[in-house]
C-alpha cells in the first residue's frame, strides 16, 4: 500500500475533520511512500521508533503524535532526536488523538467498554452522535459488585487500579472516558452512571465521587488507551491485508 492511500484509509476511517483536537491529526511525518509494514503505539516515543526501527517498519501510527497546542515550537532535543530518527530511517508517523479515542471500530472507549462487556452504548458527552463521543456510557444487565466490578477492570487493562467504591450499591450503569478524562466526572454524573471509569485522578476527583456518590476508577492513562492502537493493529492487519503489529511500551502512568 502507498502513503496516499494508507492516509486516505486512516481519513475514513478516524474522520479527523469532526474533532477539534489539540494536535494535528493525520500524517505529522512524511516518510517512504510505499508501505509495506506498519507499528501502532500509544506514544510516539523514542523506545517505540527504535523497536519501529527494528521491526524495519515504514511507517508507525499512534495515538499521542507530536505538535500539541502549547508546546515549544524548536525542534531541540528530545523532539529533534525523536523526528531525526524518523526522517534518517524514512518513517511515516501518523498521530490519531480524539479521533482515536471515539472511534467505534478501532478506538480505546469501545475498546475498554467492550473488553469490559458494557452493552447499548450511548455518548458521554450527550450533545454530540456516539460516533463523535470522546467518552461513552453503558449498561450491564444484571449488577456487579464494586469488588468484582474492579477486578474486571484490573483484568481488561492488566494493572492494577485505583478504585474508589463509595457503597456497597451494585453496578449497572458504567461512564468511560479513557486517558486523562477525571474531569468528566461530572459528564458522568449528569449520565446518571453508578461508576466513572478514565485513565488519571486528581485529589479533588475524590471528593466529587464521595460527595456525589459515583463509584470512581482511575485505571492508567497508558493502561486505557492502548485499546485503540491494539485494535488498529488488527483492523489493518485483517481489512487493509498490510503486515501490522500493535507493540506495547510499558508505562506506569
Amino acid at each position: 500500500m502507498n502513503r496516499t492511500e494508507l492516509e486516505r484509509k486512516l481519513t475514513a476511517l478516524y474522520r479527523p475533520r469532526v474533532f477539534k483536537d489539540y494536535a494535528p491529526n493525520g500524517l505529522q511525518v512524511e516518510g517512504k511512500q510505499e508501505i509495506n509494514k506498519i507499528v501502532t503505539g500509544v506514544t510516539a516515543s523514542m523506545a517505540l521508533i527504535e523497536a519501529a526501527i527494528e521491526k524495519q517498519a515504514d511507517a508507525i501510527i499512534v495515538h499521542h503524535g507530536y505538535f500539541w497546542k502549547g508546546e515549544s515550537e524548536e525542534i531541540v532535543g528530545m523532539k529533534y532526536r525523536r523526528i531525526s530518527a524518523l526522517i534518517k530511517n524514512d518513517i511515516n508517523l501518523f498521530g490519531y488523538h480524539l479521533p482515536m479515542d471515539a472511534s467505534l471500530l478501532a478506538g480505546n472507549n469501545a475498546g475498554l467498554a467492550r473488553a469490559l462487556g458494557l452493552m447499548e452504548l450511548r455518548p458521554l458527552e450527550k450533545e454530540k452522535p456516539l460516533e463523535e463521543s470522546v467518552g461513552v456510557v453503558g449498561r450491564i444487565h444484571e449488577g456487579v459488585t464494586p469488588a468484582d466490578f474492579k477486578a474486571k477492570i484490573e483484568t481488561a487493562v492488566g494493572r492494577e487500579v485505583l478504585f474508589e467504591a463509595v457503597s456497597e450499591d451494585l453496578i449497572t450503569e458504567v461512564a468511560l472516558c479513557t486517558g486523562g478524562a477525571q474531569g468528566y466526572i461530572d459528564k458522568a454524573l449528569a449520565a446518571n452512571a453508578d461508576l466513572f471509569i478514565t485513565g488519571e485522578v486528581s485529589e479533588k476527583t475524590i471528593h466529587t465521587a464521595r460527595e456525589e456518590g459515583i463509584h470512581f476508577c482511575a485505571a492508567g492513562h497508558h493502561a486505557t488507551e492502548c485499546f485503540g492502537p491494539r485494535a488498529l493493529a488488527g483492523y489493518i492487519q485483517e481489512e487493509w491485508g498490510v503486515d501490522c503489529e500493535f507493540i506495547d511500551i510499558p508505562n506506569p502512568a
